[in-house]
């Protein structure tokens, strides 16, 4: 392929920034190391992404109709390490594809263009995504700010997008299907076969919710069973007891983002806890309230870890998902931290629907727009040119639905995105949390202590 030619260390300096980048736009950047002049679409299909199964890269008229059922049959088709080259149904149509199934069940698929009739090297392809395919599995399994914001914004949009599309196709074939069995039509077999077709049309909709559900949701049992499985060699070597308490099975389901954090976090509490010297009892137990997945984990410890060290290390996760946290720590008796986290996403705010579409250099340049600056300042402010700036802001402006750069400072407003304010790295804002990063984020409302 076009770019693997390239000599050793050039090819490992692409492979890292194909690795180190926001998520949803891995797929971009591999398609860009393998060389866009070889492959017309490239697809990345992964269920630990519950907000993004799918990412994507390549022809509109394919990726945007590519869908979960047609990537799912082919990864079936392939077993876990193997790769081919093969004919397959992809956005409804017959194309000729390269697959690759990682081992760690991530699947990568191709579409070569026509115009190549090489034989292509599918081992090195398959050894070159399974970095990639390391690198999304770390980033979900470490349950990071950047992906659980990202991940709980596609959730609710995905949502969002499925209530309206449902709404509407159900009132169109509900009329449909009252016209078509009004008495005043005498032609009977064109009647029925109408109403049975209507009938299948509308069952199908209302199923969608439920695999929407599938793709995002994990039972509260499936995620404390997951817990268990993850500690266990963690807990190994350690000479402790460890008590699970386990949630009730009639417990709400967990948004997959909640679960993932909410794993990742008990393993930073239960790593801080085990660090302790006459450490003998550890208790992790897991509830839900209808509204919040409920964590709390106790030991019987000295009472010496640096609680303010794990607020810190909690705080981005927490943050991100509106939680709370409490730890009581008592010299002689041991530890109880408890994390609350809700299961609903906050209320959507003003054409966030829409801010959903811009990259994060777009959401960088918006929140500038917001305080009124001119394209000079923001140029010099980002460390760029005022043509890269004026490139930005009509794409802002295009995606927002908007005329003009006032009308776009007023969606930001309304969203409540703002321009971030840099802090010097290492040095803790005035609420006593990290220093953030210079990107542009939407703002969520801090509850941690």
């Amino acid at each position: 392929m076009d770019d693997i030619e390239r000599p050793d260390w050039a090819r490992w300096i692409d492979m890292r920034k194909v690795v180190d980048g926001p998520l949803p736009a891995i797929a971009a950047r591999l398609s860009a190391f393998f060389g866009t002049r070889s492959h017309d679409a490239l697809v990345i299909f992964t269920r630990e992404c519950t907000g993004r199964p799918r990412k994507v890269a390549g022809k509109k008229e394919i990726v945007d109709r590519v869908t979960i059922d047609e990537l799912e049959e082919i990864k079936q088709s392939l077993e876990p390490g193997t790769n081919c080259e093969t004919e397959a149904v992809l956005a409804g149509s017959s194309h000729r594809i390269w697959a690759v199934r990682d081992p760690s069940d991530i699947l990568l698929v191709m579409v070569p263009k026509a115009s190549r009739t090489d034989t292509v090297r599918l081992d090195e392809i398959a050894a070159v995504f399974g970095i990639v395919a390391m690198a999304i599995h770390h980033q979900v399994a470490q349950a990071s700010p950047d992906y659980l914001a990202e991940s709980r914004a596609a959730s609710s949009e995905r949502a969002r997008t499925i209530a309206e599309l449902t709404g509407v196709h159900e009132a169109t074939l509900s009329t449909i299907l009252g016209t078509l069995r009004s008495r005043d039509l005498d032609d009977r077999r064109a009647r029925i076969t109408a109403s049975e077709t209507a009938s299948a049309a509308l069952t199908a909709l209302r199923s969608t919710s439920a695999v929407d559900r599938e793709l995002s949701e994990e039972a509260v049992t499936t995620a404390f069973a997951r817990l268990q499985g993850e500690l266990g060699p963690m807990l190994k070597f350690q000479e402790v007891e460890v008590e699970y308490a386990a949630p009730p099975a009639d417990g709400r389901p967990l948004p997959g983002e909640v679960a993932f954090a909410a794993r990742a976090m008990v393993r930073a509490v239960v790593l801080a806890l085990c660090a302790q010297p006459e450490l003998d009892r550890l208790r992790i137990a897991w509830d839900c309230d209808g509204e919040n997945v409920l964590l709390e984990i106790r030991d019987n410890g000295p009472g010496w870890i640096d609680t303010n060290t794990l607020r810190l290390q909690l705080a981005g996760r927490l943050r991100t998902l509106r939680g709370d946290l409490d730890i009581e720590s008592i010299p002689g008796w041991g530890h109880c931290v408890k994390l609350t986290l809700p299961l609903d996403p906050p209320a959507a705010r003003p054409g966030e629907h829409l801010l959903a579409s811009l990259n994060p250099r777009e959401m960088e340049v918006l929140g500038h727009l917001a305080e009124g600056k001119r394209n000079r300042v923001i140029a010099e402010e980002l460390g760029v040119t005022q043509s890269t700036i004026k490139f930005h802001v009509a794409s802002v402006l295009k995606k927002l639905e908007v005329a003009n750069r006032g009308e776009a400072a007023a969606v930001a407003i309304r969203a409540g995105v703002v321009s971030a304010v840099p802090t010097p790295a290492g040095e803790l804002t005035a609420d006593g949390q990290p220093a953030p990063d210079l990107r542009i984020r939407r703002p969520t409302r801090p509850r941690t202590p």
